[in-house]
């Protein structure tokens, strides 16, 4: 029999693989009807409509993102996940016009799950590092 935290990292990871998969709906079956959204594309909303928006946003510009967990810790109703995407800028993302460029960056999420359902998810991510690879903002400066 499973812990509940080896329950709570399998559902994420399952969610994370339909995504993958571009199966939006099949994702949007992980998540519970009052999920709170805190993301910084979306700022904070609630509803599984605030996961089909943030998702949207991102498989928009990025329609073949993939997403690679490099970590996952559990405790309790909360799973921390460590991971990376990347994909190509096809699409108009966050109102920026698609720069065909390909970029990989970095996030933390972190899910609190009540009785099997995402109810809540922080998201921080690299969002500088992205914009450096779509040319919208110089790389640092190189000193030495």
């Amino acid at each position: 029999m499973l812990t509940r935290e080896a329950h709570n990292k399998a559902l994420v990871h399952a969610c994370a693989d339909r995504i993958n998969a571009q199966d939006l709906d099949g994702a949007l079956t992980f998540f519970g009807p009052n999920h709170v959204e805190h993301s910084a594309f979306t700022g904070t909303l609630s509803g599984v409509a605030a996961v089909r928006a943030f998702y949207g946003v991102l498989l928009a510009g990025f329609p073949d993102a993939q997403t690679t967990i490099l970590d996952t810790i559990a405790e309790g109703d909360k799973v921390v996940v460590r991971a990376s995407t990347e994909g190509t800028h096809t699409g108009l993302f966050l109102g920026i016009p698609p720069t065909g460029k390909h970029a990989r960056w970095s996030f933390i999420d972190i899910y609190r799950i009540v009785d099997g359902k995402i109810v809540e998810r922080w998201d921080e991510m690299d969002q500088m590092r992205l914009m450096q690879q779509l040319g919208l903002v110089p790389p640092p400066r190189q000193t030495g």
